[in-house]
C-alpha cells in the first residue's frame, strides 16, 4: 500500500501524522507516566516535532521500512497515541505503541495494535511480529496476551531509559496465529 496509510479500528483510526499533530504527540511523548514504559524518555516540543518530522520522512520511502502512525479517536482527528511497526529481518516486523495517560483503560492500545497488527499481515504480508515490553507494564502485556501473542522469554539489559538499562519481555504472534 502506498503513502498515505489510514486504518479504521472499531475504536481508533490510525493515520499518518502531519505537523499539526505536534501539540498532541507532545501530550504523549512529553509525559513521564507514558514515558515510564517506553524505550525513551520523555521529550519536549522540539523533539516532539523532529519524531513526526521523521516519521513523515520516513513514510515517503520507496520500500517503507516503517508504519508509524498516529491514533485518532473514529470521531475526532487529534492523535492520542499511536502505534509503530518497523519492518526487520524477512517478512518481520517490530511492534509498538502509546496511548496518552488520560485515555489509559479504554481500549484505544488494545485497539490500535490489532488494527496495525492485522494490516502487516494482510496488506503487507509480514510473516512474525515482536513486541518487546518491559517486566513491570502489565497493562501493555495484558493487551499483547489478549491478542493472541507468545511470550517467548526476556531480553536482558535490553533498553537504557530513565537513566537504567532495563530489561524487555519479547513476545511475538505469527501470521498463520493471527485471527483478527
Amino acid at each position: 500500500m502506498t503513502y498515505p496509510i489510514r486504518i479504521v479500528g472499531n475504536q481508533v483510526v490510525l493515520r499518518e501524522f502531519s505537523l499539526e499533530d505536534v501539540e498532541d504527540v507532545l501530550t504523549i511523548i512529553g509525559d513521564d507516566k507514558v514515558t515510564t514504559w517506553l524505550s525513551f524518555d520523555s521529550r519536549d516540543r522540539d523533539q516532539a516535532v523532529a519524531m513526526i518530522e521523521g516519521a513523515i520522512e520516513r513514510a515517503q520511502q520507496e520500500p517503507r521500512t516503517e508504519f508509524y502512525l498516529g491514533a485518532t479517536k473514529r470521531d475526532d482527528d487529534r492523535v492520542i497515541g499511536f502505534a509503530r511497526i518497523g519492518l526487520s529481518g524477512v517478512q518481520a516486523g517490530k511492534l509498538g505503541y502509546a496511548i496518552a495517560a488520560t485515555e489509559w483503560g479504554r481500549g484505544y492500545a488494545t485497539d490500535a495494535a490489532r488494527a496495525l497488527v492485522t494490516h502487516a499481515f494482510t496488506e503487507l504480508g509480514l510473516h512474525r511480529i515482536t513486541a518487546a515490553i518491559g517486566p513491570d507494564n502489565a497493562a501493555s502485556i495484558a493487551v499483547v496476551q489478549q491478542l493472541g501473542f507468545t511470550r517467548e522469554g526476556t531480553l536482558r539489559d535490553h533498553v537504557f531509559t530513565n537513566g537504567a538499562w532495563r530489561d524487555s519481555v519479547l513476545f511475538s504472534v505469527l501470521a498463520h496465529e493471527w485471527s483478527w
